[in-house]
């Protein structure tokens, strides 16, 4: 059985429609796997395992019956929700103490549409609190772990997503990224993610969601996943368009493509194992036949405040008032009960109230460098054109140790800043460096060229292997 957790998800789809495995026995295999794998990860925090055994037991009657539709592309195939998204009977507390409890009555748009793929959840996974922060620790849950080293963090918000992906556990899961939330967290685990052309995807039915039109371009729903053939698939369920409606990744051709390889944002030093990584990434895109060149843009200097003045633009509903569920927190005091253990919330999450109390004393920058920001943006677009991607690390340095990122807490924007200019990103791992963790890369593309960026992730997965299985131990 170990085999079947190398496989992707639509291989193992092909599987259950061939009878070469019951929906039944795929089940019981993963839900094996991960009572074994998750007390050291603590990836999955709320399970569904009766609800699932009875959807795979009602899924062989049919199948045997000639009753269902075997087009169905994850016909059978288990996968994880972050807790942040609706899924009928599991809870939803988006890591806020205030909301534990509270469990959804429906399944949000994008879990309705994986499970009317024929996916079958196996539970919801950990994040951390409101979703706004890069570690997924929480007063709810707890803290998850790295399966590649437990020292480490799986990143966030969906980092339980990442974690338990990473692990072999989880052909693939549902993520939502507003700074990095998908692409940190498949990077820290050595996994597939994707975030979306803004408003490809529906991101209604997840906690805390954005309001406003400026928030939606900068919120994205989409998935992690341990191969990148899946990501096509996934992203056609996902999608507000059928597939015929946008182009394939099959239809691109590497040599017809331009590559702007871009090593850092000029601010904080990325690791050489990293740096090195992406070179080699470019170096094989250049191999066939892609024209490849260094490029630096000063602007990303800045990504912090792009990023700052896109989220204060996005949301109307201050930080703060999100944790007092309505009634603003005082920073300050909140602050100082935490220090003294009597704090509800997250270090990270008071943190982050600060932060945005400062900005509110700063209109007049915070104005310009939302200029910055659209003329940052125009420049890229431009300088991709119709067949072009971008080469950029994820973090500085690979997965850090637990409560690293803190110190500074500064470096997300190497994820953040394509948030800030609504671009799509898919995330690619590229093997593990000499510590055994996951190496990666991002790859930018223009608006509506997904499947640019995909085509990309597929042809460094054959040449770099993509997801490799993590030891256990």
């Amino acid at each position: 059985m170990r085999h079947l957790f190398t496989l992707s998800a639509t291989a193992l789809a092909r599987r259950v429609r061939a009878r070469e495995i019951s929906a039944h026995e795929l089940l019981e295999a993963h839900i094996t796997a991960l009572r074994r794998v998750n007390p050291r990860l603590n990836a999955v925090v709320a399970f569904r395992f009766d609800a699932a055994r009875e959807q795979a037991r009602r899924l062989d009657v049919q199948l045997a019956a000639g009753e269902v539709d075997e087009s169905q592309p994850f016909l059978g195939v288990p996968c994880t929700i972050k807790e942040a998204f609706a899924l009928e009977g599991m809870p939803n507390s988006a890591g806020l103490l205030a909301r534990r409890g509270l469990r959804a009555t429906e399944d949000a748009p994008a879990v309705a549409r994986l499970r009317a793929a024929g996916a079958i959840p196996l539970g919801v996974t950990n994040l951390s609190e409101l979703c706004m922060w890069m570690e997924s620790d929480n007063l709810v849950y707890g803290r998850t772990n790295n399966p590649y080293d437990l020292r480490c963090t799986a990143g966030g918000s969906s980092g339980g997503e990442g974690s338990i992906v990473g692990s072999g556990v989880s052909p693939f899961g549902l993520g939502a990224d507003v700074g990095g939330s998908i692409r940190m967290p498949a990077f820290f685990n050595g996994v597939f993610g994707h975030k979306a052309t803004p408003g490809l995807v529906p991101n209604a039915g997840q906690f805390p969601v954005a309001s406003t039109p400026r928030g939606q371009s900068m919120l994205a729903t989409g998935p992690l996943c341990r191969r990148a053939q899946d990501l096509e698939p996934l992203l056609d369920v996902l999608a507000d368009r059928r597939p015929d409606e946008h182009p394939r990744a099959s239809s691109v051709s590497i040599a017809s493509l331009r590559v702007l390889d871009v090593p850092s944002d000029g601010r904080w030093r990325v690791e050489s194992e990293l740096a090195e990584a992406q070179r080699r990434a470019a170096a094989q895109l250049a191999s066939r036949g892609a024209r490849v060149e260094r490029r630096y843009f000063p602007a990303f200097r800045h990504a912090l405040l792009i990023w700052a003045a896109a989220m204060e633009e996005a949301s109307p509903e201050k930080f703060a008032e999100l944790m007092g569920q309505g009634h603003a927190i005082a920073p300050g005091r909140e602050l100082w009960r935490w220090a003294s253990g009597r704090s509800n919330h997250t270090l990270p999450a008071i943190g982050l109230a600060c932060v945005e109390q400062l900005l509110d004393r700063l209109p007049g920058d915070i104005g310009r460098y939302r200029e910055l920001g659209d003329q940052l943006r125009e420049e890229i677009i431009d300088a991709l054109g119709a067949r072009g991607v971008l080469l950029y690390p994820p973090y500085p340095s690979v997965a850090p140790r637990h409560g690293e990122p803190l110190r500074p807490p500064l470096r997300f924007t190497y994820t953040a800043l394509w948030n800030a200019l609504g671009l799509p990103v898919t995330q690619v791992p590229l093997g593990l460096d000499a510590r055994g963790l996951p190496l990666g890369v991002q790859v930018v593309t223009a608006p509506g060229r997904d499947h640019i960026a995909i085509a990309v992730a597929l042809e460094l997965e054959r040449a770099f292997g993509g997801w490799r299985p993590p030891r256990e131990g």
